[in-house]
């Protein structure tokens, strides 16, 4: 029993900024890899930003220099903050993590949240 929930999601002006936050709650033993991904209208989705546990993010090249991932083990929380933003930068984004649950301490599975739209307008 492990869900994620994002928010922060909303409309904003190319240029501005948002912070996304998920929270993941449940059974969990630990979070492992946390990362956010996107899918815009008629593309697949892609790997946004990732953070390992002990807080080593990787970013996509399109969002370097814009975007920071951060996590906070003892919430369990992962966050994005995002500045500058762009048109492109329209999307769904999803909260993705991967997590061993207390009854399970031998697997860690993906899970994902239910995703929050990000528009950018021009």
């Amino acid at each position: 029993q492990v869900e994620l929930a994002e928010s922060g999601g909303g409309l904003v002006q190319a240029g501005g900024s948002l912070r996304l936050s998920c929270a993941a709650s449940g059974s969990i033993f630990s979070a492992n890899l946390m990362g956010w991904y996107r899918q815009a209208p008629g593309k697949q989705r892609e790997l946004v930003a990732v953070i390992t546990g002990g807080g080593v993010p990787t970013y996509t090249s399109s969002v370097k220099g814009r975007f920071t991932i951060s996590r906070d083990n003892a919430k369990n929380t992962v966050s994005l903050q995002m500045i500058s933003l762009e048109p492109e930068d329209t999307a769904v984004y999803y909260c993705w993590a991967q997590i061993t649950t207390t009854q399970a301490k031998g697997y860690e599975y993906p899970y994902w949240g239910q995703g929050t739209q990000v528009t950018v307008s021009s």
